[in-house]
């Protein structure tokens, strides 16, 4: 894979990224009241792992609609090179 390739995503899939983000953004309004409210350290840290996981499975859902793209691509193309030093960076990077 050289460079970036647009991430195409079927409707359903996008629907289903935007629900997560959804609920996400609603968490962390969540913990913004916990901590506005002075509630308890470990039920606002319990919360905020809750809306990184959600965010991380929308990261790894991009990533992985991604990667497929690309080896689609490379396939058609003939080429049996994808960009693996970058696919590791993206996964890295919400590691």
């Amino acid at each position: 894979m050289t460079g970036m390739t647009k991430v195409e995503l079927t409707p359903d899939e996008l629907a289903k990224l935007a629900n997560r983000l959804r609920r996400a953004q609603g968490q962390i309004g969540g913990v913004l009241r916990m901590i506005e409210e002075g509630r308890d350290c470990q039920d606002i840290v319990t919360q905020l792992a809750a809306v990184r996981r959600a965010v991380d499975r929308v990261g790894f859902s991009i990533i992985a609609t991604g990667l497929k793209q690309c080896v689609t691509e490379a396939h058609d193309r003939g080429d049996n090179e994808v960009d693996t030093a970058l696919m590791e960076k993206l996964f890295i990077s919400l590691a």
